[in-house]
């Protein structure tokens, strides 16, 4: 059930390893897409606006805890490309013990200053309750997101990326089915989207866990590998921190632009979240590219083959570019028609502002193809800490537009945000991965 990308087409392992995981982002986005399109049908603008005006400070937390437990995952992949297995179990372990911690302390600390956040954010007085509601609960399952995402980690270090599909299919359905109880049944409101996402993530990371425990005899441990490891844990850390942070420096960004747009109304909230929710579901392919390219980097450094690395960079860009021409496509002639399915009731001017982000974002996607191709590599051959300077250049990019092209230009100036965002981050990341490539041929050639 696992998969050595070592050897093959790099073409043929990277579609049959990002195809899987693909599916996986697509059905995530898609229970947050019907999440969001059932708040905003049954529930109104406001609830819409509210949930959406979390969106930002959701990535800073959640996008910090997936990113700790994709930078985990990384020695574990080093280890199964090299062979090492009982390595590998010890990382593995060793990651278990940091992941519980980090998510207790996360847990405490984000539910207590929560409101605060959101004040600071400038969120419209209208929907401050609902949003704080909403995401407070997210907040509340911290430790369900750490479970899902540090199991399927190791997993696809492995090179199984179907495992984890068929577990995040799972939460996709039952999150769906408890939207539609919690919130039209129950009339629980924001509270039970919240819980629904919540409680399918964890269903989701326990059967994970439990299906893993049977069917992969590779990750069973002894004693010796049980072991607590200064050693291990430093390594763990220098991974996973970095990755984490730099989803988190890039949600600061984030942040600060939607704390821009929460001046200029809830009707520009609502644009961006319809908008913004309909983009995160055409990005899935990017998404599934930049894991597979971490897992594809990190097995192959591992195993010492860096001539494969420079073949699946060019593979891996070939599949993006051609994606990224046939979504602006589909976006520029189906946005508004996308954008009524979660705003049926707003004016022509929410719709129309939601279309409008949507094609300026999706003219930019070859450069987001990039950001997360190259990014991702880079991470995988074991540079963890470039991906925080490349969320420096993406925060910077959209402070620059929140606090000097929002106030003057509006709306039109948020929806560039991001695509000027993903031009700075690749600026930087060309040169790095030049940089990073070269030196780890040097090291591996000296050993």
């Amino acid at each position: 059930m696992t998969k050595d990308m070592t050897n093959g087409s790099p073409m043929r392992l990277i579609l049959g390893f990002s195809v899987p995981l693909l599916f996986g982002f697509l059905f995530q986005q898609f229970y947050n897409l019907v999440d969001t399109l059932i708040v905003g049908r049954y529930l109104g603008v406001d609830a819409l606006a509210a949930v959406g005006s979390t969106g930002s400070v959701n990535f800073l937390i959640i996008g910090f805890c997936m990113g700790v437990c994709n930078g985990f995952a990384i020695p574990l992949a080093h280890k199964f490309g090299a062979g090492d297995y009982r390595g590998m179990r010890a990382f593995m372990m060793n990651a278990i013990y940091l992941s519980v911690a980090f998510a207790v302390v996360m847990t405490v600390l984000t539910v207590v200053f929560c409101r605060p956040i959101l004040q600071l954010m400038q969120t419209p007085e209208n929907i401050i309750d609902d949003a704080y509601i909403y995401i407070v609960i997210i907040f509340a399952g911290i430790p369900a997101t750490y479970l899902y995402n540090l199991v399927s980690g190791v997993i696809r270090s492995m090179g199984d990326s179907k495992t984890p599909l068929v577990f995040l299919t799972l939460a996709s359905v039952l999150n769906i089915i408890l939207d539609l109880v919690l919130i039209i049944v129950v009339q629980m409101g924001v509270a039970g989207a919240a819980l629904a996402t919540v409680i399918s993530q964890a269903i989701s990371g326990v059967g994970c866990v439990i299906y893993s425990y049977f069917k992969f005899e590779i990750l069973h441990t002894t004693k010796e590998e049980r072991k607590v490891s200064r050693e291990y844990m430093k390594t763990l850390c220098g991974m996973g921190i970095p990755m984490g942070l730099q989803y988190s420096i890039t949600a600061i960004g984030s942040v600060i632009l939607q704390s821009a747009v929460n001046t200029l109304g809830s009707d520009a909230v609502a644009s961006m979240t319809a908008g913004s929710k309909i983009a995160m579901f055409f990005c899935c392919p990017f998404d599934a590219l930049g894991s597979t390219m971490a897992t594809y980097g990190g097995q192959n450094v591992g195993a010492g083959k860096m001539d494969r690395i420079s073949a699946g960079l060019k593979s891996c860009s070939i599949l993006g570019i051609g994606y990224s021409i046939l979504a602006f496509i589909v976006l520029l002639f189906t946005g508004e028609y996308l954008a009524m399915f979660f705003v049926s009731n707003a004016s022509a001017e929410v719709i129309s502002n939601a279309h409008l982000f949507l094609i300026i974002n999706s003219a930019f996607y070859i450069p987001l193809a990039f950001v997360n191709i190259v990014r991702f590599l880079i991470q995988g051959m074991g540079y963890s800490k470039f991906a925080i300077l490349a969320g420096v250049f993406e925060m910077a990019a959209r402070t620059l537009v929140g606090f000097a092209f929002v106030p003057v230009f509006g709306f039109t100036a948020a929806c560039f945000a991001s695509p000027v965002a993903w031009i700075f981050a690749d600026i930087f990341l060309f040169p790095a991965y030049f940089h990073v490539f070269k030196k780890t041929k040097r090291m591996l050639a000296s050993n």
